[in-house]
């Protein structure tokens, strides 16, 4: 049995992260952490460890159920890894996709003066 595994390596295996890669940069940014503590990428990952994940806006947090070195087919991540991410975090992905959402359509630029007079004549209204 292993006694641990680089975490670059368990986050590219449990495919949390695209690419090794990925994973490395993001440990090196100080986006990863293991009990409050950032961590670097050869750090080893133990059973039961709790990461956290910040890939803003959210945190996401992750529970180590089994130690693996190699990718997964996605059926198999359940069993190495439990998603302890609060519902509240998801609910703000949601909200910043709404907010964007009711914008202007991408690449229609700037309001012009009629559409500004639009707009005041409408909120006047």
């Amino acid at each position: 049995m292993m006694a641990g595994v680089r975490i670059d390596k368990w986050l590219f295996a449990v495919r949390i992260f695209k690419t090794r890669t990925i994973a490395t940069d993001e440990c090196n940014k100080g986006r990863i952490t293991i009990g409050g503590i950032n961590v670097k990428p050869s750090r080893e990952v133990r059973v039961g460890d709790i990461i956290e994940i910040r890939k803003p806006p959210i945190t996401y947090k992750f529970k180590v159920l089994q130690l693996a070195e190699k990718r997964m087919g996605a059926k198999l991540v359940p069993e190495f890894v439990e998603d302890l991410t609060p519902k509240e975090q998801f609910e703000v992905i949601e909200m910043q996709r709404m907010v964007q959402w009711s914008g202007r359509e991408k690449g229609t630029g700037r309001p012009t003066k009629k559409d500004r007079r639009d707009m005041e004549d409408f909120l006047d209204w």
